[in-house]
């Protein structure tokens, strides 16, 4: 059985693919152009895409027989395969969960501190040859120890989002989701996102993304935070409404974000990229060697399933 790897993948990714499987890797590391996944689906009979290859009920149409029949993504998040529409297709869909909990998590706390502390402002600053050396009023951000916490999504990765804010920073914890969570530490449920935000120092997106989500932080979210307040997003980044988070952090109705997504990505635009009050990475959520290599060997582990005929550890 054929099966290709659709990003370049670590060095223990592609030694074990290559080991054990009939594999063709391509080397872009941009998403995959629309022939290029009509191509897989006809020619491979598994794929390992990854964020931005979106397979949609479109590509499955165009190609009513696949010789494909196994999607097995490459991240958590799957909201650019349409499953439904893979499914009626005979393919099959499998993610990478676990994986990626804690380093997502700690990527989310950079950014609280970062936002917090105005760090990337004063990395700037240094850099620029501009820094006129200490004084006590330089530079003022806000203190994150024992602030409120608030995440919209209290799944595996706002849960360890929680878990370290509580525990490291003595932060009281509040979050919305569709029912109460029980992480092994105090939390409140404010089931409204506007109620939420209007609580909080620091709302933290963590939910996945997908059209039951987009948008889901809108103007009304942004409006309702205190002056004070930061947004960071570790999640997908069309769950927050840019223009309107552009124009809170404009008129400084907030007092920053901290950013690892995009609506757009990797289109950013200049008017966030201007802006002094943003902390912008660049979708660094999972960047390490071990996660990504868990990652790889996690969607690897749904293909050996697939080929010895047995469930997929992690079919969505």
């Amino acid at each position: 059985m054929k099966l290709l790897i659709t990003r370049p993948m670590t060095a223990a990714v592609e030694a074990r693919a290559r080991a054990e499987f009939d594999v063709d890797f391509r080397r872009e590391t941009a998403v995959m152009t629309r022939p290029e996944m009509l191509s897989a689906l006809r020619d491979y009979d598994m794929v390992m895409p990854t964020l931005g290859d979106g397979f949609d009920a479109g590509i499955f149409a165009e190609t009513p027989k696949p010789s494909c029949r196994l999607l097995a993504n490459f991240g958590v998040g799957f909201n650019h395969i349409d499953v439904a529409a893979a499914t009626a297709s005979g393919i099959a869909v499998s993610n990478t969960p676990g994986a990626v909990t804690d380093a997502t998590a700690d990527i989310a706390l950079a950014l609280i501190l970062m936002s917090a502390r105005r760090a990337a402002e004063g990395e700037r600053l240094v850099r620029s040859g501009n820094w006129p050396g200490w004084h006590p009023t330089q530079m003022l951000g806000q203190h994150v120890t024992g602030k409120r916490l608030g995440v919209i999504g209290m799944g595996r990765i706002g849960a360890a989002i929680a878990q370290r804010c509580h525990f490291g920073f003595d932060m009281q914890v509040f979050y919305s989701a569709r029912s109460e969570k029980t992480p092994g530490f105090p939390v409140t449920r404010i089931a409204d996102p506007v109620q939420l935000a209007a609580k909080v120092d620091f709302l933290v997106v963590a939910v996945p993304g997908g059209s039951e989500t987009r948008h889901l932080v809108d103007a009304s979210v942004l409006a309702a935070m205190q002056p004070h307040a930061h947004l960071i997003n570790i999640a997908r980044g069309e769950v927050v409404q840019q223009h309107a988070l552009i124009s809170a952090l404009q008129k400084q109705r907030i007092a920053g974000a901290g950013l690892d997504v995009y609506e757009f990505e990797p289109e950013v635009p200049a008017e966030l990229r201007e802006l002094s009050n943003v902390t912008l990475l660049p979708h660094l959520g999972t960047a390490t060697d071990e996660v990504r290599s868990a990652m790889g060997n996690m969607a690897l582990d749904n293909v050996a399933a697939f080929v010895a005929g047995q469930p997929l550890p992690n079919q969505v």
